[in-house]
């Protein structure tokens, strides 16, 4: 009867679902995705759950606009909803938004819009753009190459199962960097993660590739959640709870030996580090780049650091303020590996995914500049760093997507680029431009980028990382101006690729062009959003 009545006296837990609304609205659109994939006819697949897609991306980016300046906790102050939550989740779903664009490409022009050559059609060209290409296999249950996938293909069966995979991996990008205690952060981190382990196995073409480069992703992630999970134990061991502002009090007000929460730490980090693509944990990122379907790739490589790198500063920030000076030297040592391993190994790449990927190994480094800063200033930087960077990765995948070998796979290779310039002045300027921004030249965005990050560490007494990241960003810049060179004062080779225009695939490239020159021309108002947006809630 005791137990009865204490039950009945606790106060019912309440979920606030306003606070919640933009991560509800993705999950409750995904959930419908699933239905939508088993009973819907097949005809019907493919626009109802493309408009499905962008209407809850759409809805829940309106949600966090509404959402803007609130400071609280939801769910028993499990999720945070805070300036950096929202800025994140914003920057999350306008790359979800062109990601789900980009994917949604289930067909090309027609063969008089597909040039091999300066101003040649070959018969080769005029066939692939007369064929439905989609990035995504036709039928992922059949053998890559088999009877089954051919029949499939000439059927014409669209992959639509892709749509709420991505909505599910989006509400736990949305999830990860508003977690506000370790287990709300591992299962946000394990529900981005299943989905993306699926799509990187989906690409049409090189299949065996696609399927090697998803179980090497799905085995080291489910290595890397082993040790974010032995971490959790860990700190929970030291500060007796899993919350990460009881876990701030707990150590703060430790005058012991804090070995215990140390151990935990580093556990904890090389779960985020892994998602960031940090050394020595970026082994992944290359082979993955490379063999998931280009749209998947592309999504990966924009929201899923943005939100890793999110989760990893509310970490640092909330929980183990009180271990700055122990975990700072690790994460500046991390950084610099992390540049240079980055800058040096894209230098030898002939594959451009591949270069590409070694590129946002580097970027990682850059970005963890702004996270050793540990203050407010670092983290505005940070801020504003993932947004530019989301949306110039996203374009530069996008504008690879575009470029076509005649048997319709991606022409990845870098001498199939020479003499672009020529063929599609429009493309090569735009990817040119992107590389540009990565490499920090002034008038685009990736120069205020780093200018901002490497001017945060400076001013938090880490002159070494800013000189490293300098000298990193002049080795990068020689891999992103070879292609450029290649580009334009190349001649291209007799039977070249093809090069398409389909209008989604387009459309992100120019979106994410004209971002990179406006915000590299124009970058004060984002720049303040992102001062005014760093404020973390405890």
């Amino acid at each position: 009867m005791t137990v009865t009545v204490v039950a009945a006296a606790l106060p019912a837990p309440s979920i606030e679902y306003g606070l919640l609304s933009p991560m509800l609205l993705v999950f409750a659109a995904g959930v419908l995705g699933v239905l939508v994939e088993a009973f819907a006819p097949r005809r019907l697949r493919y626009p109802l759950q493309l408009a499905l897609a962008l209407a809850a991306l759409v809805a829940a980016f309106v949600a966090v606009l509404l959402l803007a300046g609130t400071e609280a906790t939801a769910v028993a102050g499990a999720v945070a909803v805070d300036g950096v939550a929202l800025f994140l989740q914003g920057a999350i779903l306008i790359v979800a938004v062109l990601g789900v664009v980009f994917a949604a490409e289930r067909g090309l022009p027609a063969p008089g819009r597909a040039r091999s050559g300066p101003g040649t059609w070959t018969a080769a060209a005029a066939q692939h753009a007369a064929r439905r290409v989609d990035a995504f296999t036709p039928q992922a249950a059949a053998v890559p190459g088999g009877a089954d996938e051919d029949a499939a293909a000439r059927a014409g069966i669209a992959t639509t199962e892709v749509f709420p995979l991505l909505l599910l991996a989006v509400g736990g990008l949305l999830l990860f960097p508003a977690a506000n205690d370790l287990l709300t952060m591992f299962v946000a981190l394990e529900v981005l993660s299943l989905p993306l382990y699926l799509l990187c196995g989906l690409a049409r073409y090189r299949r065996l590739l696609s399927q090697e480069a998803a179980l090497k992703y799905f085995l080291l992630g489910a290595f890397s959640s082993a040790f974010f999970l032995y971490g959790v134990a860990l700190l929970y061991g030291a500060a007796g709870t899993v919350r990460l502002s009881g876990i701030g009090a707990a150590l703060a007000g430790q005058s012991g030996d804090a070995l215990l929460a140390l151990l935990g730490v580093g556990m904890l980090a090389v779960g985020l580090l892994f998602k960031v693509g940090a050394v020595p944990f970026q082994a992944w990122v290359p082979d993955v780049y490379q063999g998931a379907p280009t749209p998947v790739t592309a999504f990966m490589a924009a929201a899923t650091k943005i939100a890793s790198i999110g989760a990893l500063v509310r970490v640092l920030a909330v929980a183990v303020p009180a271990l700055r000076d122990d975990w700072r030297p690790v994460l500046a040592a991390i950084c610099i590996a992390t540049m240079a391993l980055g800058a040096v190994m894209a230098v030898t790449q002939t594959d451009v995914k591949r270069m590409l990927a070694y590129s946002s190994v580097a970027h990682a480094g850059f970005l963890l500049t702004g996270v050793v800063a540990a203050d407010d200033a670092g983290t505005a930087a940070l801020l504003f760093y993932l947004a530019v960077y989301g949306l110039g990765t996203l374009a530069a995948f996008a504008a690879v997507a575009l470029v076509r070998a005649p048997d319709g796979s991606e022409a990845t290779a870098l001498a199939d680029w020479a003499g672009l310039g020529r063929r599609s002045p429009w493309l090569a300027g735009a990817f040119a431009l992107l590389l540009l921004s990565f490499a920090g030249i002034p008038l685009t965005s990736g120069f205020v980028a780093k200018f901002a990050v490497f001017g945060a560490a400076a001013g938090a007494d880490a002159a070494v990382l800013v000189i490293v990241g300098v000298l990193c960003s002049a080795v990068a810049a020689f891999f992103y101006v070879r292609v450029i060179v290649m580009m334009f004062f190349t001649d291209p080779p007799a039977a070249g690729p093809s090069v398409i225009t389909p209008a989604p695939t387009t459309a992100v490239v120019a979106v994410g062009s004209v971002a990179t020159l406006l915000l590299g021309v124009f970058p004060q108002p984002l720049l303040d959003l992102a001062e005014r947006a760093a404020v973390f809630v405890r």
